[in-house]
């Protein structure tokens, strides 16, 4: 597994757009997110490695989205620097796509000469749920319990699946949608949400058939909790790791869902490495 050296960004390195904006980018950054030290390790790391002028540019925006006030942008600008992160540890040769006006994936991947897309996102409450005081949740009976919380979850879940699906309809090559669900640590109280992830795991596999352009499910899920399993059947095209709380730098759960009708497969070795995300 390669593992990088953190360094500090240089004025060239940031680029002078941001710097600019804003003359300390990454203590921005810092009064959001507690991993400012990852985060900037992961940035230069990928900007080290990543020289082609369309991974430049999409790097460079990221760091406005991350210094932004919009949260889905944020979330999900860190979502894509931690996957290519570890898309590159795990071999690797990745390269970001240039943004248009054309729905598009973020990356490019590439392992022994097989090549792959991969369309990542975060999926984060809308604004206006989450900025509703708690006491008014309550009277309109949105205090839902744990469970109850992760049933939406799994719907939204789906649903995120099935939008993305239809932007990415017309690749020729094997496609990965990565989805993350961030912490929750933003809001004024911490909203618990427990899934029963083999009934997760069957619900997609079940939609995959409908969406054959999509080759696998990558999950990244921060503050969801895993319910015992009801069910002893165990999926030969899912993988699954669970960690405990106590693991707080890495999501309490990944998971792997191939498409088993999948037009375009992944390789054996795109897969295993892969596996070796979660």
């Amino acid at each position: 597994m390669r593992r990088f050296r953190s360094e500090r960004l240089s004025r060239q390195a940031i680029g002078h757009s941001a710097l600019r904006r804003s003359p300390g980018v990454f203590l921005e950054i810092e009064r959001r997110d507690r991993w400012t030290q990852t985060l900037e390790t992961q940035w230069a790391a990928l900007h080290r490695v990543c020289t082609d002028l369309a991974s430049r540019t999409r790097l460079a925006r990221l760091i406005h989205r991350l210094t932004g006030h919009d949260r889905g942008a944020r979330e999900s600008a860190l979502a894509e620097l931690e996957l290519a992160t570890l898309l590159i540890r795990a071999g690797f040769r990745i390269g970001f796509l240039p943004e248009s006006q054309a729905k598009t994936a973020d990356l490019q991947c590439v392992l022994d000469g097989d090549r792959f897309f991969v369309e990542i996102t975060a999926l984060v409450g809308s604004r206006h749920r989450s900025h509703r005081p708690w006491t008014e949740r309550g009277r309109n009976g949105e205090d839902e319990q744990p469970e109850e919380r992760g049933e939406v979850l799994m719907g939204r879940l789906l649903a995120r699946i099935s939008q993305k699906a239809r932007q990415l309809v017309h690749y020729c090559a094997p496609v990965v949608l990565a989805i993350t669900v961030p912490r929750q640590d933003w809001l004024p109280q911490r909203m618990e949400q427990a899934l029963d992830l083999k009934r997760l795991a069957g619900a997609i596999t079940v939609l995959l058939p409908r969406v054959r352009h999509l080759s696998a499910i990558l999950l990244s899920l921060w503050d969801v909790e895993p319910l015992p399993s009801r069910s002893g059947v165990r999926l030969a095209n899912v993988h699954v790791v669970e960690r405990s709380q106590q693991q707080a730098a890495y999501p309490r759960i990944r998971a792997l869902v191939i498409n088993p009708a999948a037009g375009y497969a992944l390789s054996g070795p795109e897969l295993q490495a892969l596996k070796t995300l979660l």
